[in-house]
């Protein structure tokens, strides 16, 4: 079975330049194949990583209403299309979800979609999703368990707040989480002790911290894709112990060798 990261967040506390991180730090780590997922509608997962998407889960459940060929059952055109959407990265594999459905009733194309992206997942050690603040966009698409899902939260009061909402609202899915872990990310300086009380009374378990860094905004002015920040820049280096921390704690399955198929590398 393949280990599952999910990341999520309220916007704009970047958890799409941690989710490209978490890529990278397995990728460099022989930890792979790699299927990444963008769960968000606002995907802009592709920019991180610095990959182009030419189609989505979502515009292939758009097209099933109206547009399957003469001579495919809906299962094997579904099928067809979403390995049509898998783009190809550097040593990964990107599915984009893309937006949410518009009118009418998508409860046939959404069975189609869990039951192809649980096969297509089996080819797969590593999936990494990019979510929304809630994981709803996800829930509906996918049963899969995640092993270690990652909370990002500012580094203000009402940002912890934030988080711990955010993680009631995930336990209210249909989801099998084994284990939930905030992450504050863009600290100016230290984090501060009033802030690690807080953390504490809302009994979130706190990973670690990541700095603020120049270096992610001079990318971002530049077009250049945060995938590409060195392993000296501050903040991909906290991340790095975080992840370190956590994958090395017993929470990854020993490591077992790659299944066929999956990224190219």
């Amino acid at each position: 079975m393949s280990f599952t990261i999910a990341v999520s967040g309220k916007g704009g506390t970047g958890k799409t330049t941690f989710t490209g991180m978490i890529i990278k730090y397995l990728l460099d780590t022989g930890r792979t194949p790699i299927l990444c997922v963008d769960a968000d509608a606002n995907m802009n997962l592709n920019e991180v990583l610095g990959v182009e998407v030419r189609s989505t889960i979502g515009e292939a459940r758009e097209l099933m209403k109206k547009d399957v060929p003469t001579g495919m059952t809906k299962d094997v055109w579904f099928e067809y299309k979403v390995q049509e959407s898998l783009t190809e990265g550097r040593g990964f594999d990107l599915l984009a979800m893309g937006r949410p459905e518009g009118a009418g009733c998508y409860c046939a194309a959404n069975t189609l979609a869990r039951k192809c992206l649980d096969l297509l997942t089996e080819n797969y050690q590593y999936v990494v999703i990019d979510n929304e603040a809630g994981m709803e966009h996800f829930s509906r698409l996918t049963t899969r368990d995640v092993d270690a899902l990652f909370i990002l939260s500012d580094s203000s009061r009402r940002g912890i707040l934030t988080a711990a909402r955010i993680r009631d609202l995930i336990r209210e899915l249909n989801l099998n989480i084994r284990r939930e872990l905030l992450v504050v990310n863009r600290v100016p300086g230290e984090l501060d002790a009033d802030i690690r009380d807080e953390i504490k009374r809302q009994n979130l378990e706190l990973a670690g911290a990541i700095p603020q860094d120049n270096e992610i905004y001079r990318y971002d002015l530049e077009g250049k894709p945060t995938f590409d920040l060195p392993v000296t820049a501050p903040s991909v280096r906290a991340a790095r112990r975080i992840l370190e921390g956590v994958l090395n704690e017993g929470l990854v399955k020993s490591e077992a060798p790659s299944p066929s198929g999956g990224a190219s590398r």
